[in-house]
């Protein structure tokens, strides 16, 4: 196992390094879809809520793996369709990820705001109304910074599971921690040793966001009593 740290550590942390690259990446779109289809959910306007229930439902009941190949190699495919002779559209393998993980975690990111945004006392809403603010201006400024304090662990778990997630994207072969792994048991044929690196190296980046959730989370609390 340390023979295996001294040579292929070093590319095993830049694999780590590119996974975290992903999944930063998808929790920012997928908080920004999360926000517009959470904002949607709680509108008092069928429509929306049907457009936003509609996003959830079928990007939750899609597996990731299929979500990740439809878009890696389905998009492009579908698109070269309808381009001009000699043009090739190609997506690379951080975009697809980016955009699966994104996706994938944004339905998520739709229900927790909503959660987020209907656990605030509606006389918030009904009383910045009163005082003159529009509907979105009271939502910016007086609703969603309360939602934000209760949702914020839940972002933080969500980062967890998406992180997990990545892994899944070795399929395309994006460079992130498990793909670069199996190359490293093809070189050294010591499966369990390797693996077991990588769970320990999973197990302490987790550990450390999990215990920054808590942490957070009483720091919320102290914050309402």
């Amino acid at each position: 196992m340390f023979r295996i740290l001294s040579v292929y550590g070093g590319l095993l942390l830049r694999a780590m390094g590119q996974t975290l690259l992903l999944a930063l990446c998808g929790l920012f779109f997928a908080c920004i879809l999360g926000l517009i289809f959470g904002l949607l959910s709680v509108l008092k306007n069928r429509v929306c809520n049907i457009i936003s229930t509609i996003f959830v439902d079928v990007i939750r009941g899609v597996p990731m793996i299929v979500l990740a190949y439809m878009i890696y190699f389905g998009i492009p495919q579908f698109v070269n369709g309808f381009m001009p002779a000699g043009t090739k559209f190609t997506l690379t393998a951080l975009q697809a990820g980016t955009i699966a993980l994104a996706l994938n975690c944004g339905a998520y990111m739709a229900e927790i705001i909503r959660a987020g945004i209907q656990s605030v006392d509606p006389g918030q809403m009904e009383a910045a109304r009163s005082l003159g603010l529009p509907y979105w201006r009271a939502m910016a400024r007086v609703v969603l910074p309360q939602a934000i304090r209760t949702m914020i662990p839940s972002i933080i778990n969500q980062f967890i599971i998406t992180l997990k997630d990545t892994s899944i994207l070795s399929v395309i072969g994006f460079p992130e921690l498990v793909n670069t792994a199996k190359n490293v048991v093809a070189n050294t044929m010591s499966s369990f040793q390797v693996w077991a690196i990588v769970g320990v190296m999973y197990l302490i980046v987790i550990t450390l966001l999990s215990r920054l959730a808590k942490q957070l989370e009483r720091r919320l609390n102290r914050g309402r009593e």
